[in-house]
């Protein structure tokens, strides 16, 4: 049997937690940790929330797993992590790939939200042209 992008989304949906810009601003001053899945030019655009990690789609896996030599020291089994794309779609398959390893993770959705939100945002960058 093949699986489609609506099952995935559907069965993530199922087990990952939506949570709002201020339950997620919460969390952050308790110590969670924010996951940008944008690829970069998204987020050299557009700039990711502040103070948090971007760890692009299709390497998070790589980053979330603690025997990868990719692994980055900065996620913690211990710590909740809020993750975020552009609408919500890639948060949540990511999120489900955090549980699936074993982390506690929640998908905040889009970053258009919380920045539309007054959320704080680490400016994209200036490129100079």
């Amino acid at each position: 049997m093949t699986a489609s992008v609506k099952q995935l989304l559907e069965a993530a949906h199922a087990v990952v937690p939506r949570i709002s810009a201020e339950q997620a601003e919460d969390m952050v001053k308790q110590g969670a940790v924010v996951i940008d899945v944008r690829d970069a030019p998204e987020v050299e655009t557009t700039g990711k929330i502040d103070g948090a990690l971007h760890i692009s789609r299709g390497m998070l896996e790589f980053r979330a797993d603690p025997e990868s030599p990719f692994h980055d020291n900065r996620l913690s089994k211990d710590k909740p992590i809020i993750v975020y794309c552009a609408s919500g779609g890639r948060a949540a398959l990511a999120a489900k790939v955090l549980k699936d390893f074993g982390y506690t993770a929640y998908n905040l959705g889009g970053f258009k939200e919380w920045a539309d939100n007054g959320g704080a945002v680490d400016k994209p960058i200036d490129r100079g042209m």
